[in-house]
């Protein structure tokens, strides 16, 4: 990082080279051409000079490529909006004992995979018992009955899952996102639930996925979205703190 105002290059070879590294497929058959093209391609980014250093064909008709090369652009992190997180990370202990004095019952949450998304690691990972990274999924915490509805759900079926449950929270996975299918997906969601709960009883919506911008949950129609790299403690904190504070 520099003295004037916090200015950050990209790092390759030695501090503040400008050194990035890129890569794409591009629809053309493997060749000098197609290098040619992607170094093309690569300029227009800003990215000067390019050099491909990898490149291999898809079938018959398709090349990735890896470039690198060195680009001016500079980075300003004191202007950067992330989605802070704003509730307390708490302990598995601290999460039951939560959910036990404001609610007085166990924490009913429904997941699953909405749309023709087959992907089940995310959502597993967050509510099965073996968790990730080390910690136990929603399912080890006593005071949360999880009910997990799998793949392929379709938005009807899991917003009469969520009324027969009746959920404080439904958790959807979305990790395919080709022609934006997750946002489509979500936006579909969002407006079934709205259409079929009051809003004093419609459930917490909450997504998650490697490729949603979690700054987007309000354009999205849901209450949170967590990116990759999100723990079941996350999770688990979010759903008592926030469930706790609407039902005070």
């Amino acid at each position: 990082m520099s003295g004037d105002g916090g200015v950050v290059r990209p790092y390759g070879d030695t501090t503040g080279d400008g050194m990035v590294q890129l890569s794409f497929t591009l629809p053309l058959p493997a060749s000098k051409r197609a290098e040619g093209a992607a170094v093309q391609l690569a300029g227009k980014m800003g990215v000067d000079p390019a050099m491909v250093v990898h490149a291999r064909p898809i079938g018959a008709g398709h090349t990735f490529f890896v470039v690198y090369g060195r680009v001016a652009h500079l980075v300003e992190p004191g202007k950067v909006v992330v989605a802070e997180r704003d509730f307390p990370l708490l302990s598995p202990k601290d999460v039951n004992a939560a959910v036990r004095a404001r609610l007085r019952r166990k924490l009913v949450v429904v997941g699953a995979c909405i749309g023709t998304d087959a992907h089940t690691v995310g959502i597993d990972a967050i509510l099965n018992v073996k968790g990730i990274a080390g910690e136990k999924g929603l399912e080890y915490y006593r005071e949360l009955r999880v009910v997990n509805l799998g793949a392929q759900v379709s938005v009807a079926e899991l917003v009469e899952a969520a009324a027969v449950e009746r959920a404080d929270a439904v958790l959807v996975s979305q990790v395919v996102t080709q022609r934006d299918a997750h946002l489509h997906n979500v936006r579909a969601m969002s407006a079934a639930f709205r259409e079929a709960f009051p809003v004093a009883r419609r459930p917490l919506l909450v997504v998650g996925g490697p490729r949603f911008d979690e700054l987007m949950a309000g354009e999205l129609g849901v209450d949170r979205i967590f990116g990759r790299g999100t723990t079941p403690r996350e999770v688990a904190s979010y759903l008592a703190h926030t469930i706790g504070s609407r039902r005070t």
